[in-house]
């Protein structure tokens, strides 16, 4: 039988609790469940001894403030998979044996591979996965919001889509909604896919957006091996509210790159398409432009303009620009409320021949 320990608050209240379980309920956790044999699900939430400082050398909490950890700190995460071309490829571990920090957010998992810069990952043991007063293990998504039948006006939407990790899409994301706003629109904003952390949704807000969510206020510490079904509710599910709260426009970012699995299977779904007006594609370089905006277009998407890393050489904007004849707009202008408007004014408005998926 498992062991079950009493969780003293106090306990709890000195740990460090992580971003990624900011929308739990603490005064429900009652009991550590200890048990090595316990398969661990994503979602679940434990807390865990820092054993060893790597990669991560903080965990940011709850409030978006980075804790810097040391070496016997106890943490409140939970576990997840995560997909990370720049940084780790990690999964759930199949026990509750030692493990590691996977995310800064605040993700604990078993790292495959890594970047190459990567230091390695930050050790931590797992103490006990947190239970409630009836014994029930505590998983994120019991703190899921809920979806909801939004009937009124669907919102011009614009999804921000990148080659890959790190193309620029968040700069361009935010800019893009500086701009908006800016130029006198209400803009609801949201991260779709990704890995639990706070910073792309603060650095929303910050641009003006309201209100913000992400893929873990619907119960998700990451996207990566998530049903194609349960990626589709995220984005219902955050899109309704998004519309329900009476905005102009909303802006979405879809994390990672378009050849990532939940990443293409969204863009090839029928839904997105009907429901994404416009798409903003961020490239490293200008092959990698040309063949994303080829993708996307083939998919039936409507590219409303190239930003991100490439905007920052001349020559890779004037590359991109001739070979896909779509704008080619530097972040920095997307901040700009009267280029907001050009591109919008003048955008086509896609072909929804092309099916896919």
């Amino acid at each position: 039988m498992a062991e079950q320990i009493v969780l003293q608050r106090e306990r709890l209240d000195r740990a460090k609790i992580a971003y990624s379980v900011r929308n739990v309920n603490f005064d429900v956790a009652a009991s550590l469940l200890m048990d090595k044999a316990y398969r661990p699900q994503p979602g679940d939430i434990i807390l865990a001894r820092v054993d060893a400082i790597g990669q991560h050398g903080g965990v940011e909490l709850r409030n978006g403030r980075r804790s810097t950890l040391y070496v016997g700190d106890e943490i409140v995460v939970c576990y997840g998979n995560r997909y990370a071309p720049d940084q780790f490829e990690a999964e759930v571990p199949d026990h509750m044996d030692s493990c590691h920090l996977v995310a800064a957010g605040g993700m604990a998992g078993r790292v495959l591979s890594a970047y190459s810069a990567m230091k390695a990952p930050t050790s931590i043991t797992p103490i006990g996965v947190l239970a409630d007063y009836n014994g029930m293990v505590m998983n994120l998504a019991d703190w899921k919001m809920q979806s909801i039948d939004y009937l009124g006006p669907r919102p011009k939407t614009i999804a921000v889509v990148g080659t890959t990790m790190n193309s620029g899409k968040t700069t361009s994301v935010t800019n893009f909604i500086h701009g908006l706003v800016a130029g006198g629109k209400k803009i609801g904003a949201a991260k779709i896919t990704g890995t639990g952390a706070g910073k792309d949704v603060w650095l929303m807000a910050d641009a003006g957006a309201s209100p913000t969510y992400d893929f873990t206020d619907v119960g998700h510490v990451s996207t990566y091996k998530v049903s194609h079904d349960k990626i589709e509710n995220i984005f219902t599910t955050i899109t309704a509210h998004l519309a329900l709260s009476g905005v102009d426009m909303i802006v979405l970012e879809i994390a990672d790159g378009i050849f990532q699995a939940e990443t293409a299977n969204l863009l090839a779904s029928s839904l997105f398409r009907e429901n994404v007006d416009h798409v903003l594609f961020a490239s490293r370089d200008s092959a990698g432009a040309v063949g994303g905006v080829q993708m996307i277009e083939g998919l039936g998407h409507h590219v409303l303009a190239i930003s991100g890393v490439l905007t920052n050489s001349p020559l890779a904007a004037s590359e991109a620009a001739q070979f896909t004849r779509v704008p080619v707009v530097h972040t920095a202008r997307l901040c700009d409320p009267d280029v907001c408007h050009a591109l919008l004014q003048n955008a086509r408005q896609p072909e929804r021949s092309v099916r896919a998926g």
